[in-house]
């Protein structure tokens, strides 16, 4: 069986609930669950299967997303999607547009711009661009990964995730962009290389930074940097401008300080994809005051979080980790529809 984070963690729940899980021997990431009335589930590694097929589809789709919360009348960043020239010979002529249509809005938004694939996760080429070249360049990246991407305007305020299951909110910490801190010696390069090595002694796959990431080398021509600067000692630089944990970030727990009317932002904002699980992403000030005095929106959610960094951060993250599969697989038994 792999040793995955959900696979590992499931293997120590179940048996306290009286619970068996098989896993598909080779690599365990997906597996039937057996409830002790002799009822089954089927998961696929961190998707547990308790969200409608639909509903999590939905949340994969950036703009479809923001349409729905948009619709209840939630905040999010203005944007509009543009596709590749082999999905642009798929549709209507009065609907294609692609590089040279994506271009003109972000002139008409006005640089900075985020570019962003519409339908990949976890940060995946998620990339604040300052000019047309740069914006040029990541594009065609983009589409060569998928057909449709999503030109947005930046949102001002700090990185917040909020995990929600029904009414309870889970976990909520703040996110913190890859960043190198100097020693008055070595160069960024250098930093960045160690920032990777020791990413598993904090239980993390180095496989998370990659050290040829080219939205580095934008971010650093932006500062005035490049790779081979000695940053003095203590001098801290962030290398991207997305703050994923699965692209080398960091976090800061809240979950006990976070506002009353943050917390139902969230969870309203789960709901209104039909979600019962979720991590919501939102840029504000500050998600432990109240969200009537400040700017905020909702800048994506997932049906699916990962929490695995997120649990890797302390003794206590694991722990609200761990209660939230338990009170899914407890979910799941109650919910005659859940099961077979």
């Amino acid at each position: 069986m792999s040793d995955s984070f959900v696979s590992a963690l499931l293997s120590e729940i179940a048996p306290t609930l009286g619970i068996q899980i098989d896993f598909e021997p080779e690599f365990g990431f997906v597996g039937e669950i057996t409830f002790p009335d002799g009822k089954k589930h089927l998961f696929k590694n961190r998707n547990l299967n308790l969200n409608l097929s639909a509903s999590s589809d939905i949340a994969k789709d950036k703009f479809y997303t923001n349409y729905f919360l948009q619709k209840k009348g939630l905040n999010v960043p203005r944007g509009k999607t543009f596709f590749s020239e082999k999905l642009n010979k798929k549709l209507p002529q009065e609907k294609r547009r692609g590089i040279a249509e994506a271009k003109q809005f972000a002139k008409e938004l006005g640089f900075p711009v985020f570019v962003k694939p519409n339908n990949l996760s976890q940060g995946e080429w998620v990339t604040k661009v300052y000019d047309i070249a740069a914006m040029a360049m990541i594009s065609e990246n983009i589409f060569s990964r998928t057909d449709v991407l999503l030109v947005e305007q930046p949102c001002l305020g700090r990185d917040y995730r909020v995990v929600v299951l029904g009414e309870t909110v889970i976990s909520a910490y703040e996110r913190f962009p890859l960043a190198v801190s100097g020693d008055g010696t070595r160069t960024i390069q250098q930093l960045l290389a160690d920032a990777q090595q020791t990413l598993p002694l904090h239980g993390r796959p180095n496989s998370e930074i990659d050290p040829d990431d080219l939205r580095i080398d934008l971010k650093l021509t932006q500062l005035g940097l490049h790779r081979e600067t000695v940053l003095p000692f203590g001098k801290k630089v962030f290398l991207l401008d997305n703050a994923n944990l699965s692209t080398g970030g960091t976090s800061s727990d809240i979950t006990r300080n976070i506002h009353e009317s943050f917390a139902a932002l969230a969870i309203n904002a789960t709901a209104s994809l039909g979600l019962r699980v979720a991590g919501v992403d939102i840029i504000c000030r500050d998600l432990c005051q109240d969200a009537a005095a400040q700017r905020w929106n909702i800048i994506e959610i997932n049906a699916a979080p990962g929490l695995d960094n997120y649990a890797a951060s302390g003794y206590e993250q694991r722990e609200r980790v761990k209660d939230l599969y338990r009170r899914i697989l407890l979910q799941i038994q109650q919910e005659n529809s859940l099961s077979y």
